[in-house]
């Protein structure tokens, strides 16, 4: 690409062409050439500064914009900070009152949000320009730079979440990067089309397209959630474009190519990337690894964050000797993270666990449930944790920070990758004021 810009600026009166590619970005500068935007009339030389001018005006902003560089305003905390996050819809982060919960929790003792980006649903939660995006009616976040800025002037590490390959909205509204039968039809998982095809370069474009815009908004971390392939519906009868290019090939090698794609992509904005993984990949059952695609040991060279769901709840009556695991949550964490830590042990990656913060398949949930998920988290070495409830309901695991702060050293060690602001008149959310312009 210097060799180009060096040709364009040696010689601005006689280079003639239609586009030029950096970074996969075309950009039309004329049909014609760079003589013909200057005064026909005009002296050489005059004519030379007219050139020089305006290839400094077109082509210097997209220079920029080829080489990515970290935010301003970002404090670059190490990936094994011990981060204390609940997690936020966009609609919920767009919101006064996400607003107002992302405050009380950092009133009690947490340091960082998780909002979406885009669910599961393929809403995309703020205006991208991205042409598979579809601008949303309902855009939750309007201004995605002053949600992150708002959320670093208040003392949190921003976490933006990506729901990857499970997109209901891009899977109906372009059928073409939906998963296929083998006869040629659309697959369905429990009779939906709500999968993308996850070996697909522009399924996966999209996607890194949305994390970059997130990563120049400020966000310190891109999360990739359904970073997997689909593992219900009828498994025998779905079709990827990689066993066509390269029959070879395995679901465990798409998702560790796209994650050193994405890697090589985003860190040169300075962002950590971290990924949700299922946690009953911590006993690495050849079934469930090669049906999700997720090798942990593989992806930990990838990513520098793993972020395990393990959520008692969800496992089975009887899995791993325990009757019911929802009532076993200090045992079904204690062993599930022991097993994570064997298989990013050789690896950069560290482990940061999503636990339960819902009540689901236990009578027990309460807030001293959410506390014993978090001190057996922490004796586990994990690098913090962060709390899962869809609603956004966390009287309960308000109610537990406030415990869990009185008893510094059992649950966590505290620590702020972002300095607590003094409250003042001009900064406390205000009534009225639900939206960020």
């Amino acid at each position: 690409m210097a060799a180009t810009l060096l040709i364009i600026w040696m010689s601005p009166l006689k280079i003639r062409f239609k586009a030029f590619k950096i970074h996969s970005f075309h950009v039309v500068v004329s049909r014609v050439g760079l003589a013909s935007l200057v005064p026909k009339m005009a002296p050489n030389r005059t004519r030379l500064r007219y050139s020089i001018a305006v290839f400094i005006a077109v082509c210097l902003p997209i220079v920029a914009t080829a080489f990515p560089t970290p935010a301003a305003g970002r404090r670059r905390a190490p990936a094994s900070a011990e981060i204390r996050a609940i997690y936020l819809t966009g609609a919920m982060a767009g919101s006064l009152h996400g607003r107002l919960l992302a405050g009380k929790w950092r009133a009690l003792g947490g340091n960082a949000v998780v909002f979406d980006i885009k669910d599961w649903d393929g809403d995309v939660s703020f205006n991208s320009p991205q042409p598979l995006a579809h601008p949303n009616p309902y855009t939750y976040i309007r201004n995605l730079p002053a949600w992150v800025g708002w959320l670093h002037a208040h003392g949190l590490y921003a976490i933006a979440r990506i729901a990857l390959f499970k997109d209901a909205r891009l899977a109906q509204a372009h059928p073409e990067l939906a998963v296929h039968t083998a006869q040629g039809g659309i697959w369905l998982d429990r009779g939906h089309s709500v999968w993308l095809d996850p070996s697909l370069p522009a399924v996966q474009n999209y996607d890194l397209g949305l994390a970059a815009e997130a990563a120049r908004a400020g966000a310190d971390e891109i999360q990739f959630d359904y970073v997997r392939f689909p593992v219900g519906g009828d498994q025998k009868t779905c079709r990827f474009r990689y066993q066509n290019l390269n029959p070879r090939l395995r679901r465990t090698g798409v998702i560790s190519e796209f994650l050193h794609h994405a890697r090589k992509t985003l860190h040169p904005y300075g962002v950590y990337i971290s990924i949700d993984v299922f946690g009953i990949t911590a006993w690495a059952r050849p079934a469930d690894v090669l049906a999700t695609g997720q090798d942990i040991t593989a992806l930990a060279h990838q990513a520098d964050i793993i972020c395990p769901m393990i959520y008692p709840s969800h496992f089975f009556h009887h899995f791993d000797h325990l009757a019911n695991p929802a009532d076993e949550p200090g045992l079904l964490i204690h062993d599930a993270l022991a097993r994570f830590n064997q298989r990013v042990r050789n690896t950069p990656a560290v482990i940061r666990p999503w636990l339960q913060a819902f009540a689901w398949h236990t009578p027990i949930f309460s807030p001293g449930y959410i506390e014993t998920q978090v001190a057996t988290a922490r004796s586990l070495h994990a690098k913090g944790f962060m709390l899962w409830n869809a609603e956004n309901r966390y009287v309960p695991a308000e109610r537990a920070m406030r415990a869990m702060a009185a008893t510094p050293g059992k649950y966590f060690r505290g620590g702020f990758p972002y300095p607590l602001p003094r409250m003042t008149a001009e900064n406390a959310p205000r009534r009225g004021a639900d939206r960020m312009e």
